[in-house]
């Protein structure tokens, strides 16, 4: 049996200690994980203080039960009110069991960085991974690895996001994401384009943290961020 190794960096910009899987199999290395020293909490549990609806000013109105943030169907994305430029982001979420559905209607959801690149959450577990299940900086890049559970358990992302640099009007340095899913690294400091649906803000502007709503009851909870600059 493999022993887990503290990793003190995946990055020089991840300032946190916190356990990376020296292995494939997805793990609870940070589930639970509390919000460290200079990390704000986006999601208390309690209520949806400092969330919105995509119009950046209607109060957010998914249910909020018992710790859980839930995706209320048909009632369209969330986002946070304050925005972000580069960050170390943890998310707690659960995709519902779906058997009778397939593909994308499976539990799909999604966590937008700096509110215009989407970090796709879905039921893929044990699937042949494609470029938009779990896991997939959407319709972009493919994990490296299967690092999904089952439906209704919680899985972690623990994700490092640096912003687009936009020089005159134009992208001189794309945007670079690390994820990390379940404790195994499955996407190491790749360079990714904004996806469509997002929030309103461009490249290289700071962006919210945006919540998708694909008409599927996802959870979501113990959700913090650390600006890294």
């Amino acid at each position: 049996m493999r022993i887990p190794i503290l990793v003190a960096t995946v990055s020089l910009a991840w300032s946190i200690p916190f356990v990376v899987a020296d292995e494939t199999k997805p793990g609870d290395a940070t589930l639970g994980q509390k919000a460290p020293e200079g990390a704000a909490t986006l999601f208390s549990g309690e209520n949806l203080n400092g969330w919105v609806k995509t119009d950046g000013k209607t109060p957010a109105s998914w249910a909020v039960d018992d710790g859980i943030l839930t995706v209320k169907p048909g009632d369209g994305a969330i986002q946070t009110e304050k925005t972000f430029g580069d960050f170390q982001l943890h998310v707690e979420f659960n995709v519902p069991y779906m058997p009778d559905q397939k593909g994308q209607a499976r539990g799909n959801s999604g966590v937008y960085l700096g509110g215009i690149y989407e970090l796709q959450v879905l039921d893929s577990y044990g699937l042949k991974l494609q470029d938009n299940d779990c896991g997939a900086i959407y319709k972009q890049i493919i994990p490296s690895v299967n690092a999904c559970k089952p439906p209704l358990q919680w899985q972690t992302y623990d994700v490092t996001f640096h912003k687009a640099v936009v020089d005159g009007g134009k992208v001189v340095k794309k945007a670079r994401v690390t994820v990390i899913h379940n404790g195994i690294k499955t996407i190491n400091d790749a360079e990714i384009t904004p996806t469509p649906g997002g929030a309103t803000n461009k490249e290289g502007e700071e962006g919210p943290i945006l919540l998708q709503d694909h008409g599927n009851k996802v959870q979501f909870r113990n959700l913090w961020i650390k600006p890294l600059s």
